[in-house]
């Protein structure tokens, strides 16, 4: 394989199964799952440097190798998973097929990279506060953020403990819907009610809005019926830094230990968010988890089994990979106002490209209920087809 968008960090060739929903398929896995043999990088040279090879396949790994996908190799990360626009000062930044001026997002950058270049056709990855959902809109691919807890994440580097999520990247519905049946996910129920939330709408460029209202305007004829919104009462922001600050308190619990002992030399913004994680007061950490137990319950009232959110991915196409760190840093902050919302609750959410804004992708997201994820990917493949 030629890879020529820098997808991938390590190339090499594991036979899935003969027999298999994914029989004769491809993928590739993000620096983040073990592959037996094969030390997890996650990113980062010190990383890879102060860890041992694995000594089996992450669960996750074994579940797409045993349906018959083939394993093309291990896909570029952000470093240890904590950004969102796919940039790794060691190993370069993937390429975005669908516009090669753009970044394409993070931080499962080189599946979606992957997958939007057709080398492989399932990426792997991983989302904890965006980074299949963002990446997936970015390049103009399918991607899904899965139920909180429905699939394993042994054996993959941990960010989080309460937001870490499987997800994955494809060009087509059809094939999002196979690997979903791979993993055994429940079929769940039909959506009849779509909630718009006007707040979260509010937070993306006019030109997204203007190229999601075509899709939007024929979702009437599939549904029984849908309602306008106002999702956070309290403000996007409040949920934002709720989120916020419970991920940097984790991720600050969990890789403390190792960033201490090793010094690595991040990337720009990677140290400084490490830095502003390890300064997370536990009274920040419990005030937060006292909201996100409020924003969760709401959630739970306002989406009922049959009922899903409906919204844009993201405030807009990428950045330009010459963007500077300012621009990439609020760019970040705005697309957590709306990926923030199914994290706090532990929700499934797919994303599917729509349209292109100045040649830039723009996806449309399905929110709902958990366990919910199959319907979703359903759902969203027949508004695909209107």
């Amino acid at each position: 394989m030629d890879d020529t968008v820098n997808a991938f960090k390590h190339q090499f060739t594991l036979k899935g199964a003969t027999i298999g929903p994914l029989s004769g398929l491809t993928f590739g896995a993000k620096d983040l799952f073990d592959i037996a043999g094969k030390v997890t990088g996650c990113g980062n040279p010190e990383w890879e440097k102060t860890h041992l090879p694995a000594t089996e396949h992450a669960p996750a790994v074994k579940t797409l190798l045993n349906a018959g996908a083939t394993l093309l190799g291990k896909t570029h990360t952000d470093e240890l998973a904590y950004s969102l626009m796919g940039a790794n000062a060691h190993y370069g930044t993937p390429t975005n097929s669908a516009d090669h001026r753009r970044v394409p997002g993070g931080s499962s950058s080189g599946s979606a990279a992957a997958v939007a270049a057709g080398l492989v056709d399932i990426g792997l990855g991983s989302d904890t506060g965006g980074s299949v959902r963002l990446p997936a809109s970015f390049c103009g691919v399918w991607g899904i953020r899965t139920t909180f807890g429905a699939l394993s994440l042994e054996k993959a580097m941990p960010f989080t403990r309460d937001f870490d999520t499987i997800g994955w990247f494809a060009k087509t519905p059809e094939l999002m819907m196979s690997t979903a049946q791979s993993f055994d996910m429940p079929k769940g129920a039909l959506v009849k009610t779509v909630l718009f939330p006007v707040d979260v709408w509010a937070r993306a460029d006019a030109r997204t809005v203007e190229a999601l209202a075509p899709l939007m305007a024929k979702i009437t004829a599939e549904v029984d019926e849908i309602r306008p919104i106002v999702l956070a009462p309290e403000g996007l922001l409040v949920w934002r830094e709720t989120f916020r600050i419970i991920q940097a308190a984790q991720i600050w619990q969990i890789h403390a230990d190792w960033i201490l002992a090793n010094t690595p030399n991040f990337g720009p913004g990677i140290a400084e968010r490490f830095e502003l994680a390890s300064k997370i007061t536990n009274s920040e950490l419990r005030s937060a988890m006292r909201q996100r137990d409020q924003i969760a319950e709401r959630l739970s009232t306002i989406l009922q089994q049959t009922a899903a959110l409906i919204m844009p991915t993201s405030p807009g196409p990428a950045p330009f990979t010459d963007a500077t760190a300012a621009t990439l840093d609020d760019f970040r902050m705005r697309s957590f106002d709306m990926l923030c919302i199914a994290g706090l609750a532990g929700l499934p959410q797919i994303t599917m490209p729509v349209d292109a804004v100045d040649n830039g992708p723009v996806g449309l997201s399905v929110v709902g209920v958990q366990d919910q994820d199959r319907a979703l990917i359903e759902f969203a493949s027949r508004l695909k087809s209107l």
